[in-house]
């Protein structure tokens, strides 16, 4: 329902993992305008998002590069990036912070990433909250060939293409059931690469954001970068790409069907339900903020890992 791209050209960090860079002339707080490349959107010292809390629908982080540290209200911690994919269901309510570490002092720290929202049914808005990591070495990556010989590769984040599946999203969530049709593909295309997007087999929304090249063209028309192109997802699709390296993200699902009312950082079916949502996050804060900061970071020596919130802990590097 919702999809937003982050792309920063960090300079260098300091021993605080933010920034080594002034930060004069910055909406501190509420930094969203790029200045020199980049941004600290919510973050004091640490660029990123600061403890906030979400109900009613699904974050799916996808960070193409960079780090992204989570901590969260049940306690859940974890370091992800470089290709991972962070996948949480904020169920009947949760906190968590999205901060973006520069861990490198001797280079940039370049941050790239998506974030997805994707609602959940009715009966599924008071879910517990729960979150599940998709490792970038889980993630399939299919390569092919066009008929001119052209390279093509697609990354599997959610759904299936062709005889591969991507790993399973987290267990409560509308894309658990393969006739929902969930996919989120991000596409890369060498210079001058054809490529036929496969008609999808029931009734879903499909939409491509083109977000990284020169040009593409598609049923007659060039598009250029930063374009979203609504697909109807029974025909077929073919995109040609023009003379420069291409990155696409594909988006797909059957519609819920369900009333969607959206405030803030809720997502519930009706607006009486968006107002029990803020009430019930006045009173309990959805469990507090276990955490000695708002922007919690996980340290400058620290690998990927991901931590639950019933202690079981994974460790990638």
């Amino acid at each position: 329902m919702f999809c937003v791209h982050h792309l920063d050209f960090y300079p260098e960090g300091n021993d605080k993992l933010g920034p080594n860079a002034s930060l004069a002339g910055r909406n501190i707080g509420n930094d969203f305008e790029i200045k020199n490349g980049w941004r600290m959107y919510h973050g004091q010292t640490i660029p990123g998002f600061p403890a906030h809390p979400h109900r009613g629908f699904e974050t799916v982080t996808f960070v193409l590069q960079g780090l992204v540290d989570h901590a969260d209200s049940n306690g859940a911690a974890g370091r992800y990036g470089n290709g991972d994919v962070q996948w949480m269901t904020a169920g009947s309510g949760l906190q968590h912070s999205e901060m973006f570490p520069l861990l490198k002092m001797n280079e940039p720290n370049t941050c790239e990433l998506f974030q997805i929202w994707l609602n959940l049914p009715a009966k599924s808005k008071f879910v517990t909250p729960t979150y599940k990591m998709l490792w970038n070495e889980d993630i399939p990556k299919i390569k092919l060939k066009d008929n001119n010989q052209k390279n093509i590769e697609i990354e599997l984040a959610a759904g299936k293409y062709l005889n591969f599946r991507a790993p399973e999203p987290a267990p409560d969530s509308w894309a658990v059931n393969e006739e929902n049709e969930v996919n989120i593909w991000q596409i890369k295309l060498e210079e001058n690469a054809v490529w036929e997007i496969p008609v999808a087999g029931g009734k879903v929304n499909r939409s491509l954001y083109f977000f990284e090249g020169e040009s593409i063209s598609a049923e007659g028309n060039e598009i250029k970068p930063n374009h979203v192109i609504e697909l109807n997802a029974k025909q077929n699709f073919t995109v040609k790409n023009g003379n420069k390296p291409a990155r696409l993200l594909l988006l797909q699902g059957k519609p819920i069907e369900e009333p969607v009312e959206q405030y803030g950082p809720f997502v519930m079916n009706n607006m009486a339900e968006i107002q029990q949502a803020f009430n019930d996050y006045q009173k309990t804060r959805f469990g507090g903020w276990p955490w000695p900061r708002t922007d919690m970071v996980h340290g400058n020596t620290k690998g990927r890992f991901a931590r639950f919130a019933d202690n079981d802990e994974i460790v990638k590097d």
